[in-house]
């Protein structure tokens, strides 16, 4: 739903589909709730090369993403796999989330990421707000990576 671009009327009509009482499990890209200032830069950086590769065609979009999931995914990604066992807190790493995915995941990953000409972030805050606006309730938040996974129940 990050990449439609009006959330809340897509998450709405998504959740009048419901039953009352039935789960609807919602996944947003955070708005770096718990990042320092240096990962924001980076990201920054890396949306610009978005903007330059979201428009390009498919075939030479995926060609583009496969070989920065080849170049800069999977290398920084098992790296913090290989500090992790040497002991390393890998946490604050970019990218060190991928350590244990699969390539296939890395390489379709890199393509929802570099590959979508919209992207939106959002604050757990204001994913609660779009939820309870949408009609759930009883609405609980996965805390750990990746940032925002959602549960709510329609009410």
């Amino acid at each position: 739903m990050h990449h439609i671009p009006d959330t809340a009327k897509a998450l709405g009509d998504c959740v009048a589909k419901l039953k009352p009482g039935a789960p609807f499990l919602v996944y947003l890209y955070y708005r770096f709730d718990h990042s320092p200032g240096w990962f924001v830069a980076l990201w920054r950086i890396s949306d610009l090369v978005r903007r330059i590769v979201s428009p390009l065609p498919f075939p030479i979009k995926r060609l583009v993403t496969d070989i920065i999931a080849i170049l800069v995914y999977l290398p920084i990604a098992r790296l913090a796999k290989l500090a992790e066992r040497l002991g390393a807190n890998v946490s604050k790493v970019p990218l060190s989330y991928y350590r244990d995915a699969s390539f296939r995941t890395i390489r379709n990953d890199a393509l929802d990421r570099f590959g979508t000409r919209l992207e939106q972030r959002f604050t757990r805050d204001e994913i609660t707000e779009l939820m309870k606006n949408a009609g759930l309730k009883n609405i609980r938040f996965h805390e750990a990576e990746p940032y925002w996974v959602a549960l709510g129940i329609r009410g």
